[in-house]
């Protein structure tokens, strides 16, 4: 493979543009650059879920995660490209079951925490419902996969599920909601 990054100190975007995958330059301030950020952002939470003592089964599912997010980041950079599938969502769907099964059903609201690593699953879900919503603003404007929103959508469903796994992993109870009188 060759190398694709031989310098990584260009200065091109010293006067606040960047460049997309497409060759096009942009203002650092465009949607479009806020919508890959947030992904980046969400990977990197979800790379610090990865840092904690974690299941087998689990590591595996956040390693292919943080390469589809990657792959996301790639068709925000190339405006129009393609590279997310419906078959990826349909994975999540399944993971989501497959985590469910082994846990109580919620009877009130969780609160992030809990363990350190399903406190970190929280703020990666966090992260991931900022970067739908920074998606579904770009989609008003610009073109955006339908399978985008839609990954990042079920992917924050996972996460809070992971959490809950987690948890339930390192025997720690959830932290749930406590109403106010």
């Amino acid at each position: 493979m060759a190398y694709r990054l031989t310098k990584i100190t260009t200065r091109t975007g010293d006067d606040g543009t960047t460049g997309l995958g497409d060759g096009s330059r942009v203002s650092k301030s465009e949607l479009r650059v806020d919508a890959l950020g947030d992904v980046d952002e969400l990977n990197c939470a979800i790379g610090l879920v990865r840092t904690e003592p974690i299941a087998d089964y689990i590591e595996t599912k956040l390693e292919t995660t943080q390469n589809t997010l990657f792959d996301l980041g790639g068709e925000l950079c190339i405006p129009t490209h393609r590279m997310l599938r419906e078959s990826q969502i349909i994975q999540l769907d399944e993971w989501i079951s497959e985590f469910n099964t082994g846990l109580q059903p919620l009877k009130e609201f969780v609160l992030p925490g809990g363990c350190r690593g399903a406190a970190f699953a929280h703020l990666a879900r966090a992260a991931c419902r900022r970067a739908e919503r920074r998606c579904v603003a770009l989609a008003h404007h610009e073109d955006v996969s339908e399978f985008a929103i839609m990954y990042l959508n079920r992917l924050s469903d996972f996460l809070f599920v992971t959490a809950r796994v987690l948890n339930h992993n390192a025997s720690t109870p959830d932290v749930l909601w406590q109403r106010n009188p």
